[in-house]
């Protein structure tokens, strides 16, 4: 097995070129689980510590440019007035040691539908982007294209994840799981929900609870045709209950060892209730015009 350590991102880039397919490496938190265990086998590993600007975030006010290997930890205490929901998924990643080493782009690398960065990522709205790069040049890739089975994206060989563009929050945003126990675990399903006053629509995501991490797209619909935008008013007990059932209606759910599958439908339709709700008092107080 080759290791390679470059030293700025051009290398980096022309080191994936050299070796298609290399695994790249930044906090490690899954990556050194599944070698450990011998769950995966690479020819080649690609260190990319020493890329200091993929530590990086920049904001323009409408969106926030957040590097690949920001941690965790750092989203929690610097972004979680623009991506609120991304600060609330990663409040539940792991522990303070995990936080401090994952990052978003990690959980993108992997793309295991039990990520808790995606549902949030999918909530935030459609113009979310993952920013890819090869030798080749860049793609933006939609976050609802990122994902193309269980574990599995749609980055070619040769590219590398260097930023994720995610729209401002500009409404309420809420983030969810269910697991075994209170800590360091893996959901058993997970809800993100974001309004967006601006254009009165809503985001939706689901995690742990298909094979790729989705929306629930017509829940989505529903619930932004019933909410009263102008009056504020709450929605009635039905738009509420509605909503939960088209919410589990979108997963595709297994049983495994963490839970069946009508646990999980059932459990996601008390968490896309309960996330609406919290959403919607966090919204009233401060209604958009």
């Amino acid at each position: 097995m080759e290791f390679l350590r470059p030293a700025t991102w051009d290398e980096a880039l022309a080191a994936m070129a050299d070796h298609p397919g290399a695994l790249p490496i930044s906090g490690g938190t899954d990556v050194m689980v599944e070698l450990n265990f011998d769950l995966r086998r690479t020819s080649a590993i690609l260190d990319l510590n020493r890329i200091t600007e993929l530590g990086r975030w920049s904001s323009d006010g409408a969106s926030v440019r957040l590097g690949a290997a920001v941690p965790y930890a750092r989203i929690i205490d610097e972004l979680s007035g623009p991506l609120p929901g991304l600060a609330l998924a990663s409040r539940t990643v792991g522990s303070p040691q995990i936080r401090n080493r994952g990052s978003v782009g990690g959980n993108l690398g992997a793309a295991s539908p039990a990520g808790d960065a995606h549902p949030a990522l999918l909530a935030a709205g459609r113009g979310v982007r993952v920013e890819a790069h090869s030798v080749r040049g860049v793609r933006l890739i939609p976050i609802d294209e990122f994902y193309v089975g269980v574990k599995r994206h749609c980055l070619a060989p040769d590219e590398l994840i260097r930023a994720v563009r995610i729209p401002v929050a500009d409404g309420p945003q809420q983030f969810s799981k269910v697991g075994t126990r209170n800590a360091m675990v893996i959901a058993v399903c997970a809800f993100g929900l974001a309004l967006h006053p601006k254009d009165r629509t809503v985001g939706t995501g689901i995690g742990s609870a298909a094979p790729t991490p989705r929306r629930a797209s017509d829940a989505e619909a529903y619930l932004a045709g019933e909410l009263a935008w102008e009056s504020g008013d709450p929605p009635a007990p039905r738009v509420v209950r509605r909503f939960g059932e088209l919410v589990a209606a979108a997963a595709d759910p297994i049983d495994d060892v963490r839970g069946t599958a009508a646990y999980r439908r059932h459990a996601l339709a008390v968490l896309a209730r309960r996330t609406l709700t919290w959403c919607w008092n966090d919204y009233r107080p401060g209604r958009a015009a």
